[in-house]
């Protein structure tokens, strides 16, 4: 696309860049559609719109990284990923006092969990390295 006087309207890395954002956008508004659908075939339409949107953003990257137009994030060291697990898990133990101690004066109400508490599916290991 060019401008009136011939000039590229943006340049072709963010134009790229600007086409795989909606492309990741359409296929989260897809998503929300079928996950909302109660009927089996749009849900099954929301689903194939979700597929091949996923299979041009896939494609789209693989090129713009060929391009060097799009970095990868860098790798996470262990640590932080471990700090980040730590937190959430004080977050959860925070949230569970809380309703333990909003649901203790519920009486003939209380009724204890049906659901298991949740276990870490991540291997702790002292070293530094990257995940």
């Amino acid at each position: 696309m060019y401008a009136q006087n011939g000039t590229p309207f943006m340049a072709d890395e963010d134009l790229l860049n600007t086409v795989l954002a909606d492309l990741k956008r359409t296929v989260r508004e897809y998503t929300t559609a079928a996950t909302e659908s109660n009927c089996p075939t749009v849900r099954r339409v929301f689903n194939d719109l979700t597929m091949d949107t996923l299979r041009l953003q896939g494609e789209l990257y693989n090129q713009m990284s060929q391009m060097n137009m799009y970095t990868a994030p860098g790798k996470a060291l262990r640590q932080d990923v471990d700090k980040q697990i730590q937190t959430a898990q004080q977050t959860q133990q925070k949230c569970q006092q809380f309703v333990r101690e909003k649901t203790a004066g519920a009486g003939a109400y209380n009724q204890a969990s049906n659901v298991p508490l949740h276990q870490a599916n991540v291997q702790h290991n002292n070293g530094s390295y990257y995940m």
